[in-house]
C-alpha cells in the first residue's frame, strides 16, 4: 500500500521513517522516497499501525488515494510549498540586506550610518540582533523541524541548519551583553572590540541561503515530474454519452463501463473503448510516442486521451477511471518513481548515520580548536561551518531524481518501467531472448508471393483464391483476403463450400470445382508441373507456406503466405548486437522455418521447436550464461517473462504478458528494446555521477569546514560560504538528473 509522508526534509528523515515502519509487526518491506514524499509498505499490517509508527518518528502520513488522471495532491502540495518558500525568501532577503549594511557594510567598507547609530555600537548590535531574530522567526520551520527530530533522536538536515544558526546567534548575543558591560566599565574603545565578535549576519545568512537552496530544489524537483504532469493534462474532463437516444455531456468520472459515447473530429477520446460505429484516424502519440495516426474501424479499440483526427465515431466504454490505459501508464511511472533502486542502498546506509556523525564532528572540531589555543569565536566558526556545509539531501536525492527523470523520459518515448529496479537492471543484461511471433515478426500471416501457372494471370489467380477463401476463418485465408482487398480484386459467387481440415478448401462456381490447399491435397485434383513443385519447395525452404489453387483439374498457381518480419526488427537486432548483447530467438516453429527467420532477422542463436512450457526452461538455461532480458507478447510467454532477470512485454500483446513484465513497450516495436537498454544505462550512469558528487562534496567540504586544510594549504571556510555550498549541492544533483531529458535514446 502507498502512503503520503509529510515533514521529511532530507535523507536522514526518510531513513528514520523507513526504520520506524520496518519495525512494525507484519511489515515485510518498506520503501520511502524523499523526492515524492511517498512510502510503499508491503505486508499484512493495518494502515493505522503504519501511520502511528510514522507519527511516533516525528512525521505525518496518510494513505495515498487511488490514481486520478485529472489531479495530483503531491503536485498541489509542492506548488503551495514553493509559493511559501518564495514569500519567506523575499522577506528574508530584504531584512538580510539591511542587516548586512549595518554589519559588513559599515564595519568592512565604512558605509555611513544614520545619526542615531553613528558611534553607537550597542545600538548597532541590538539592531543586528533584532533583524537576525526576525529572519530566524520567518524561517522558524528549520528550528521546529530540526529540534523536533532531535527530540525523537533522529536529527536531520534541519537540525544541522538550526544548530548552526542558533549557535551563531547565541554567541553573538552573549558578545552583545559583554559589549554593554565593557561600555559601562571600560568605555567606548573597549566596547568597539566586541563588534568583531558578532555573527548575527552569519546566523541570518545561513537561513537565507539554505532557503534559496530549498527554493531551487523545490523548483527543480517539480521539473522531474513534468512527464507525469503532462500525461495528466491529456485526460479530457468531459465525455459525450448517449442516454435515452440523446447526446449529453457528462464529467468523465461519471462514464461507466458499457456506456456508449461519441467522439467528433478533433476531440479527445474520454475513456478506453471499442468502436461500434464509424471509422477514423486516431493520434496516439501522447501514449505511444508514435507520431503517425492509426486508422481505426469498427471493432478496433481506442484509448483515453488519444485524439480523433477525422471521422465521427461511436464507441462502447470498456475501461474507465483508473483502469484506462492512460491511468495505468501514469500509475506505472508513479510506481517506478516511488520504488527504490538497489543502488540507493549505499546512500541509505550512509544517510542513516550521517547527521549524528556530523554533530559529533562539529563538537570534536570545536574542542580541538580550543585545545590548540584558538579563541572561542574562531572555534565556534569552524564548528558552525561543519554543521552548515554538510548535506545529507544530496545523498538522499541522488538516486530518486534520476529514477524519476529516467522513468519520465521512457514514458514520453512509449517505454514504461514498472519499478526503479527494472529501470536499473535493464541496462545490465547481456543476453536478449526474443519470442519470434509478434515480437520479431508481425504475428499474423501475410501474402509474400503470387505465382501464376502457365498462361494464367496474377489477377485471375488472386480472384479465384479470394472467392474460395472468403468464407474461411483460417488465418492463412485472412492473409489472402487482406491481399485481395489491397489489390481491389473481384469476388466470384461460389457454392458447395467445403473445408477439409489439414488439407484445403473446395467450392463450385459456374459448374466447375475450384480448390485450394497444400501440395498433397491439390495434386489429387490437378496436374502440378515439375517447375511449380520446385518453386513450392524453394518457398518452403525460405520459411513460407505455399498454397496451391486449381480450377477444373487445371493448376492456377501458387500463393505463398508467411509471418513476415517487422520492418525494424533486423535493424533493432543489429543495434542490440552492437551494444554487446547476445541475441537469441525462441520459437515453436520447426528448425528449417526458424533458421530462415533467424538468418533474415540477424540473431546470434536460434532455439526452435520450443513448446510454451519449454520457454521457461530455455530462459533458465540462458541465465547461467549471463543476465537475461526476455521479450514477448503472448500468453505463452508469461512463464518465460517471469523467469527472466528482466521481462519486456510488447505493448500490443496480451494483458497477461504485460502483467508479467518489468518493462512495457507501448509502440510494439523491437527497436525500443535498444532504447530501453540505452536509457537504463544513461540513468545508471547519472546515478553514479550524483552519488559521486554527493559523497565527494561531503568528503571534501566537511574537512575544509573543520579547518583541516588551514595548516596545509591555508584554506578555511566562512560559515556563510558553507551555507551557500550546502544550498547548491542538492540543486546540482537535481539539475544533473534533468540532463537525461537532453539525450536521444532512439539514436
Amino acid at each position: 500500500m502507498q502512503y503520503n509522508v509529510k515533514g521529511m526534509t532530507c535523507a536522514a528523515c526518510s531513513a528514520r521513517v523507513e526504520k520506524a515502519v520496518s519495525a512494525v509487526e507484519g511489515v515485510t518491506s518498506c520503501t520511502v522516497n524523499l523526492l515524492t514524499n511517498s512510502m510503499i509498505v508491503e505486508g499484512d499490517v493495518a494502515s493505522a499501525s503504519v501511520i502511528n509508527a510514522v507519527k511516533a518518528a516525528g512525521y505525518k502520513a496518510s494513505v495515498k488515494r487511488k490514481a486520478d488522471v485529472r489531479q495530483d495532491t503531491a503536485d498541489e502540495d509542492n506548488d503551495s510549498e514553493t509559493s511559501a518558500i518564495v514569500i519567506r525568501l523575499i522577506v528574508s532577503i530584504v531584512l538580510l540586506m539591511i542587516l548586512m549594511y549595518f554589519s559588513m557594510g559599515h564595519m568592512m567598507w565604512g558605509w555611513p550610518l544614520p545619526y542615531f547609530f553613528s558611534e553607537n555600537h550597542i545600538a548597532v548590535g541590538i539592531l543586528q540582533m533584532l533583524l537576525s531574530a526576525a529572519i530566524m522567526v520567518i524561517n522558524q520551520r528549520f528550528f521546529i523541524s530540526g529540534f523536533k527530530s532531535l527530540l525523537h533522536r533522529a536529527p536531520n538536515m534541519d537540525t544541522l541548519v538550526a544548530m548552526g544558526s542558533l549557535v551563531s546567534f547565541l554567541y553573538s548575543t552573549v558578545a552583545l551583553f559583554a559589549m554593554t558591560d565593557a561600555q559601562l566599565h571600560l568605555g567606548t574603545d573597549a566596547a568597539m572590540k566586541y563588534m568583531d565578535e558578532f555573527y548575527f549576519e552569519t546566523a541570518a545568512t545561513i537561513l537565507t541561503l539554505i532557503t534559496v537552496g530549498k527554493l531551487l530544489e523545490s523548483r527543480s524537483k517539480g521539473k522531474t515530474t513534468d512527464a507525469i504532469k503532462s500525461l495528466m493534462k491529456l485526460a479530457p474532463n468531459n465525455a459525450v454519452v448517449i442516454k435515452d437516444g440523446k447526446e449529453i455531456t457528462v464529467p468523465v468520472s461519471q462514464v461507466k463501463k458499457g456506456d456508449i459515447f461519441v467522439v467528433r473530429p478533433g476531440e479527445n477520446i474520454p475513456v478506453d473503448g471499442v468502436i461500434i460505429e464509424g471509422n477514423s484516424a486516431v493520434d496516439e502519440s501522447m501514449l505511444t510516442g508514435e507520431s503517425i495516426p492509426v486508422d481505426k474501424d469498427m471493432g478496433d479499440s481506442v484509448s483515453a486521451a488519444t485524439i480523433n483526427q477525422s471521422g465521427y465515431i461511436k464507441c462502447e466504454a470498456v475501461r474507465v477511471g483508473e483502469d484506462t490505459t492512460l491511468s495505468q501508464i501514469i500509475k506505472m511511472v508513479s510506481d517506478a518513481s516511488a520504488t527504490k533502486a538497489p543502488i540507493a542502498k549505499i546512500a541509505d546506509r550512509v544517510s542513516g548515520i550521517f547527521v549524528p556523525a556530523v554533530l559529533i564532528i562539529a563538537v570534536i572540531t570545536f574542542v580541538v580548536w580550543i585545545l590548540t589555543g584558538a579563541d572561542i569565536s574562531y572555534s565556534i566558526a569552524r564548528a558552525v561551518s561543519v554543521l552548515v556545509i554538510s548535506c545529507p539531501c544530496a545523498l538522499g536525492l541522488a538516486t530518486p531524481v534520476a529514477i524519476m527523470v529516467g522513468s519520465g523520459v521512457g514514458a514520453k518515448n512509449g517505454i514504461l518501467f514498472k519499478t526503479a529496479v527494472s529501470l536499473e537492471e535493464m541496462g545490465k543484461v547481456s543476453i536478449v531472448a526474443l519470442d519470434k511471433t509478434g515480437t520479431i515478426t508481425k504475428g499474423e500471416p501475410n501474402v509474400t508471393d503470387i505465382i501464376p501457372s502457365g498462361d494464367e494471370s496474377v489477377e485471375e489467380l488472386l480472384m479465384y483464391a479470394y472467392s474460395l477463401e472468403y468464407k474461411s476463418e483460417h488465418p492463412l485465408a485472412k492473409a489472402i483476403i487482406r491481399k485481395a482487398n489491397e489489390k481491389n480484386s473481384g469476388l466470384i459467387e461460389v457454392s458447395d463450400f467445403k473445408a477439409m481440415p489439414g488439407n484445403g478448401l473446395t467450392a463450385v462456381t459456374d459448374g466447375q470445382e475450384i480448390s485450394g490447399g497444400n501440395y498433397e491435397f491439390i495434386r489429387t485434383r490437378a496436374d502440378i508441373p515439375a517447375e511449380m513443385k520446385s518453386v513450392s519447395e524453394e518457398l518452403s525452404e525460405n520459411g513460407k507456406t505455399p498454397l496451391f489453387f486449381c480450377k477444373a483439374q487445371k493448376l492456377l498457381g501458387i500463393i505463398a503466405v508467411a509471418d513476415v518480419i517487422k520492418e525494424d526488427s533486423p535493424e533493432a537486432i543489429r543495434k542490440l548486437k552492437e551494444m554487446g548483447m547476445h541475441v537469441v530467438m525462441i520459437t515453436g516453429d520447426n528448425e528449417r522455418t526458424a533458421n530462415v527467420t533467424g538468418i533474415q532477422a540477424g540473431v546470434d542463436e536460434v532455439i526452435s521447436g520450443v513448446l510454451p512450457a519449454g520457454k521457461e526452461e530455455v530462459i533458465r538455461s540462458l541465465k547461467k550464461r549471463g543476465r537475461v532480458a526476455m521479450v514477448g507478447d503472448g500468453i505463452n510467454d508469461a512463464p518465460a517473462l517471469t523467469a527472466a532477470d528482466t521481462a519486456v512485454a510488447i505493448g500490443a500483446g496480451t494483458d497477461i504478458a504485460i502483467d508479467a513484465a518489468d518493462v512495457v513497450l507501448m509502440k510494439s516495436r523491437l527497436s525500443d528494446v535498444c532504447a530501453a537498454i540505452r536509457l537504463s544505462r544513461l540513468t545508471l550512469r547519472n546515478i553514479h555521477q550524483n552519488l559521486f558528487w554527493a559523497f565527494i562534496y561531503n568528503i571534501i567540504g566537511i574537512p575544509l569546514a573543520a579547518g583541516v586544510f588551514i595548516a596545509i594549504f591555508g584554506l578555511k571556510l566562512n560559515p556563510m560560504f558553507g551555507a551557500a555550498a550546502m544550498s547548491l549541492s542538492s540543486f546540482c544533483v537535481v539539475m544533473n538528473a534533468l540532463r537525461l531529458n537532453m539525450y536521444n535514446i532512439n539514436k
